[in-house]
């Protein structure tokens, strides 16, 4: 039997299709491109904005178009909104019994009859899941925690996602040990990843600790994105003392204005922020801080987007990951007055890109003729492709064994591209 996996979501959603697809392969099937005829098709499904629920859909339709006979799996966050435009799907999984996928394809195949599984996510536990195969042979996700609690305006993760909960520390330690077996760089993921833990007693820099002590192997550890609000001391000073942990942090800001933050229910102001992340700066030089941004949320006026603008220039960020506002189902901003029309919203969304280019090229402009330690992902065109602890992308001349840390000298910038050469580390020449 063969399967096929498309994953429209975030890293969480990363993690999760692989775990599936291990376990799969462990029953036997064979894994095969999206594209191929597949006894199954997996679609792990995103409904964060109204563009990701209609590409669920639309894979959905591609595979029911190309491979009539093929069964197909939606699952996760749009899956579990069930707002009956899935129902040509053989089978649905929402955020909960992910791991149990393999049995309703069985169960399906069986029975020839669709599968529906919706639980009632208020008191679902943590699900732990365990994958083997990523898409970089370099770096791996453990995802360590899932759900919110904060109830943004804007947000319908905690309606699809549940509440706050966290993988074991135990557990997750002893994940951290058997990838890093495999995989050099690990990236800790989650819904809200900075608040894990807390139903242990134990906090995010804790548990980095320990991964750290007992993964002997890793040499890199990176945190996928982390709240404001989350930053500790502990955390800064680990940071700090220990190189292994990627000199990253990706800080949602979701808007430059305090009218606006106070509208989506964002628990900082600009000020708060901004004061945050240069005490981070003062602990840690060079540190890389990049950021979510939303455009066109209700209400938001000229003023306060060039406002925004503003204070990200302010905030020196390293890269930018911008969203245009989507309206989502049950969520309180989608029935705000003042909606922002979509041609503001594709201008407005295009200037912060542009921005964001321009903030990225300061940023690695910067750092022209620095070394850097570079995990080696991918080889294309003579060159190997892979990022700093900085996140930055780099294109290293020659063929480099996959998975493997090179230092490298930053050489040159050229087209939004960081180029390097490989040196001697003792002698600090160019190999």
């Amino acid at each position: 039997m063969k399967f096929s996996i498309c994953n429209l979501g975030c890293k969480v959603n990363a993690y999760e299709a692989e775990s599936v697809a291990s376990l799969l392969e462990k029953k036997g099937w064979e894994r095969v491109d999206f594209d191929e005829q597949a006894d199954a098709a997996l679609i792990f499904t995103c409904a964060v904005t109204n563009t990701a629920a209609s590409k669920s859909r639309k894979m959905m339709h591609r595979i029911k178009r190309n491979f009539p006979e093929c069964a197909v799996a939606m699952v996760g966050c749009y899956a579990q909104i069930d707002d009956g435009m899935l129902k040509d799907a053989e089978i649905i999984v929402g955020s909960s019994h992910k791991k149990d996928l393999p049995q309703y394809i069985d169960e399906y195949f069986e029975t020839k009859k669709p599968v529906r599984v919706l639980d009632d996510l208020k008191d679902t536990p943590f699900e732990t899941l365990s994958a083997d195969g990523f898409d970089s042979r370099a770096r791996a996700y453990l995802k360590i925690q899932d759900g919110c609690n904060q109830f943004c305006t804007y947000c319908v993760i905690p309606y699809v996602r549940g509440r706050e909960r966290s993988m074991a520390p135990d557990t997750a330690v002893k994940e951290a040990v058997r990838i890093s077996k495999d995989y050099r760089e690990i990236v800790l993921t989650g819904i809200h990843t900075g608040r894990y833990g807390r139903e242990y007693g134990v906090s995010l820099a804790e548990l980095m600790e320990r991964i750290l002590n007992e993964a002997v192997n890793l040499e890199r550890l990176r945190i996928s994105s982390i709240e404001i609000t989350e930053i500790d001391d502990h955390l800064i000073e680990l940071m700090k003392t220990n190189k292994r942990i990627a000199r990253h942090l990706h800080i949602p800001l979701q808007a430059g204005s305090d009218e606006i933050l106070s509208a989506m229910g964002r628990p900082y102001t600009t000020d708060e922020y901004f004061e945050k992340i240069e005490a981070i700066r003062k602990e840690l030089d060079g540190v890389s801080v990049s950021c979510d941004l939303i455009t066109g949320f209700p209400g938001e006026t000229d003023e306060m987007f060039a406002r925004t603008l503003q204070f990200i220039e302010k905030c020196r960020f390293s890269f930018l990951h911008v969203f245009p506002y989507s309206p989502r189902v049950n969520t309180v901003a989608a029935a705000m007055d003042h909606q922002i029309s979509p041609e503001v919203k594709k201008k407005r969304t295009s200037e912060a890109m542009q921005l964001s280019q321009k903030l990225a090229d300061e940023f690695r402009t910067a750092r022209l003729g620095n070394k850097a330690e570079v995990m080696c992902e991918e080889s294309e065109d003579g060159y190997t492709k892979g990022y700093t602890s900085e996140y930055i992308p780099v294109r290293i001349k020659g063929v480099l064994p996959h998975g493997t840390m090179a230092a490298v000298r930053l050489s040159e910038y050229r087209d939004h591209m960081m180029y390097g050469e490989v040196i001697n580390n003792e002698t600090d020449t160019i190999v």
